[in-house]
């Protein structure tokens, strides 16, 4: 008589309902890692609260901010700045979270977490949603440090602005993952800092309304800004803090994150992408 399947098997449990478990599982997994590491929230916190009080102070008078979208008065720099900090905190984290695929491959974790029973493009989406959602509950934290800072979006905002900061976090990690299987050069995280977080963020509207590059000559810069997607990453997240709709941006964040994503699916399929090839070497 063959015995009972155990009660979590996915015989019994069902796809949607064993697809849920695992959901829980690599979620659960991410943030308990990141409960036992809480040098990486304090790093997460001070460096953009760094950038708010130290940086914006000193260019405040430098680089004023005059009424642009979606704003409808004058406002101070810290305020233009607090959407592309947000999207630095999302980036940072997201690369960081990606990146990390490459240790749990080396340690057989992530081989291992493949060879599940799922499809394949789940198990990386899982691994990319527990990483956003850690993200997000970051964000959060700044958005209070910053309140206490007096450097605030209305309140209303921060609402509307949790879709945006989603995919957003969705797009950032995908690209992550595109890294963390086709550049080897930039499995490090040093190195993925120097040559895609840094210039990802200071080529961007993060820092400055890219009216300003285009006013003052810099039209390269411009080109570079406009094609960069964590432009429209802060755009978006820019906008649906105040309550306002961007669809070109949304477009850009969604495109190039499916696309992404695609890729990173390709390349972790052992029979077509790069980690046969990796196993190998």
């Amino acid at each position: 008589m063959a015995s009972a399947a155990p009660a979590d098997s996915p015989a019994r449990l069902g796809p949607a309902m064993h697809a849920l478990v695992a959901l829980k599982a690599i979620v659960t997994r991410e943030l308990t890692k990141f409960v036992r590491q809480w040098s990486r929230l304090i790093s997460a916190l001070v460096r953009p609260a760094l950038w708010l009080v130290v940086v914006a102070a000193g260019f405040q008078n430098v680089l004023g901010v005059s009424i642009i979208a979606p704003y409808r008065t004058y406002i101070t720099y810290q305020e233009y700045m607090l959407p592309g900090l947000l999207g630095m905190m999302l980036l940072f984290n997201g690369m960081q979270s990606s990146l990390s695929l490459v240790y749990d491959r080396e340690m057989g974790m992530m081989r291992l977490l493949l060879t599940a029973p799922l499809p394949r493009w789940y198990v990386l989406f899982a691994k990319l949603l527990a990483g956003t959602l850690l993200s997000l509950a970051q964000a959060y934290v700044f958005l209070v440090v910053a309140r206490l800072l007096n450097v605030q979006i209305p309140l209303g905002g921060w609402l509307t602005v949790l879709p945006a900061l989603l995919v957003t976090g969705l797009m950032l990690g995908s690209i992550g993952l595109v890294l963390s299987v086709y550049i080897r050069q930039l499995e490090n995280f040093a190195g993925t800092m120097n040559f895609v977080i840094f210039p990802m963020f200071f080529c961007s509207s993060a820092l400055y309304p890219l009216w300003k590059l285009r006013e003052s000559g810099a039209s390269f810069l411009w080109w570079v800004a406009q094609a960069n997607p964590f432009t429209h990453a802060v755009e978006l997240i820019r906008f649906a803090a105040y309550g306002q709709f961007n669809a070109v941006a949304l477009l850009v964040v969604l495109g190039v994150g499916i696309l992404s994503f695609l890729l990173a699916v390709f390349g972790y399929d052992p029979q077509r992408g790069q980690m046969m090839r990796k196993g190998r070497e």
